[in-house]
Formats: C-alpha cells, sequence, structure tokens
C-alpha cells in the first residue's frame, strides 16, 4: 500500500439476510483527496460508510487506513484512530448541552483519578467556543441541549465536532441535507477549509452542484456496487446521472482514478 493512500477497502460486502446491501466495494482514498459518494436510495453508499467506521461489522473483505489493516468494534474506536464522521442520524447526546456533545468520549479533565476525576468545564466551554468561531457555526446559547434546538443547528452541532478535532479523515454523510442557504453555505466552507488543510474527505451527497463544487474525484454507487469512479473534471452531473439510474454503464469502475 502506497504511503500516499490514507484508506483503501478490498472487496468490502454487506449481506443482511438475503439483501446484498454491499458487494465487492473495491476504494482507495489519497491523502489530501476529497472524494464524493453518489448514488440513488438504497445504493449502498451509507452502508458502506458503515463499515469502514465500524458501525456494523463487515460480511467480508478488507479496510486498510493509515497503512494498516484495521476491523473498528464501533464508532468510537475509528473517531480514536482519526476518523470522524458526521452521520445522518447525526449521533448527539439530546439531553446533552454543546459542549457535552462536541467532547463526547474526548472530556478534559482538572483530576483524572478514576470516579473522583473532575471534568474541566470552563475549558471544554472555551474550547467549544473557538471551535464555533472557526467553523462559523452560530449557536445562541451553548448551554442548551440538544432537545431544545431546531433541525439545523443539531446538525451545525455535528458538524462542528468533526472539525473541532485534527482528523486523518472526514466523513460527512448527507452533512446539509436539513439545512438551509447559510447554514449549507458554512458547511460548504468547513469543507474547504479541511481542503486547504490536506485533509482527506469523503462526501457523501446527493446535490450535484454541491459535489461539483467541492470534490476531486466522484465515486457512483448503484445497487449495492461501485459502477463508476471519475474525476470530476471529466464528467458532468448528467453523465453521473446516467450512471446512477442504470443508463449507462462502463469500465470506470474497475480502474482507481487518481
Amino acid at each position: 500500500m502506497s504511503d500516499d493512500i490514507i484508506l483503501e477497502t478490498r472487496g468490502l460486502t454487506k449481506h443482511y439476510g438475503g439483501v446484498h446491501a454491499l458487494e465487492d466495494a473495491d476504494f482507495v482514498l489519497q491523502r489530501g483527496e476529497h472524494v464524493a459518494v453518489v448514488g440513488d436510495n438504497g445504493a449502498g453508499k451509507s452502508t458502506f460508510v458503515r463499515q469502514i467506521t465500524g458501525v456494523e461489522q463487515k460480511t467480508r473483505g478488507t479496510v486498510i487506513f493509515d497503512g494498516r489493516e484495521v476491523d473498528f468494534k464501533g464508532p468510537l474506536e475509528a473517531r480514536e484512530a482519526g476518523i470522524e464522521t458526521v452521520f445522518q442520524t447525526l449521533a448527539l447526546a439530546d439531553d446533552l448541552d454543546v459542549p457535552d456533545n462536541i467532547f463526547l468520549g474526548r472530556e478534559l479533565f482538572k483530576v483524572k483519578l478514576g470516579p473522583f476525576s473532575i471534568l474541566d468545564y470552563k475549558a471544554m466551554r472555551q474550547a467549544t467556543l473557538d471551535g464555533l468561531q472557526k467553523t462559523a457555526v452560530k449557536i445562541p446559547n451553548i448551554r442548551n441541549t440538544i432537545r431544545n434546538m431546531s433541525g439545523g443547528q443539531r446538525q451545525c452541532v455535528a458538524i462542528a465536532r468533526t472539525a473541532s478535532f485534527h482528523s486523518k479523515l472526514t466523513i460527512m454523510d448527507e452533512p446539509t441535507a436539513a439545512l438551509g442557504v447559510q447554514e449549507t453555505a458554512q458547511v460548504e466552507n468547513i469543507i474547504r477549509t479541511l481542503k486547504a488543510a490536506g485533509e482527506p474527505l469523503i462526501l457523501i451527497s446527493h446535490n450535484m452542484r454541491q459535489v461539483f463544487d467541492l470534490v476531486d474525484r466522484i465515486i457512483v454507487f448503484r445497487r449495492g456496487r461501485i459502477c463508476a469512479n471519475l474525476k470530476k473534471q471529466e464528467t458532468d452531473p448528467q453523465d453521473i446521472v446516467a450512471y446512477i439510474t442504470g443508463a449507462k454503464t462502463g469500465p470506470e469502475y474497475m480502474e482507481t482514478a487518481v
């Protein structure tokens, strides 16, 4: 495996009983590269991400991340390895406030002595404000619980959590699906910031304008399989839609367009 590759999957497959949700997905992501994963509903996009991040256990196949084979037992293990993910379900704790959600699983402590540990709430609140400022996400009151926030605010908290920590890989699953125009622009600016910092990203999106604005390469899933792997400058939205619908097929998926 080349040192330029941050993530590779070989024959990644997921079956739910007799349903083949993902079949033999071979995928390569270069360091610093931004790749879009597109396809119709049920095409296998989110299933693909869930196998990589350990949300589900794969039926078969290999995942190689940052130069070593991995088999994450859950998303916390993936995060500890350096993969930050914004899932469609957001994975936020409704009864916690913004700082507690951003630092969930990686809390800051004044004193760490097992059950006698003392959390450093002041430092977590300040780091939260710094992270929100960095990502241009506006939350009027960070002490509000997630339960009392709008859908757009919740999504922004999830994205701010991802962007507030340096990661080896960021994955965003439909990050702007529930957002308005202004919030969508903020998320897209976060993605551009990650690109400028050289951080690789996988973006799952139905938004063709967004895909062509933000990524280097486009992977198309259809019926659980990768059916196209195209450099952005060598294709167009009509071409991508043709692959998504099955109106067009070809040998592109056999190649690694890097």
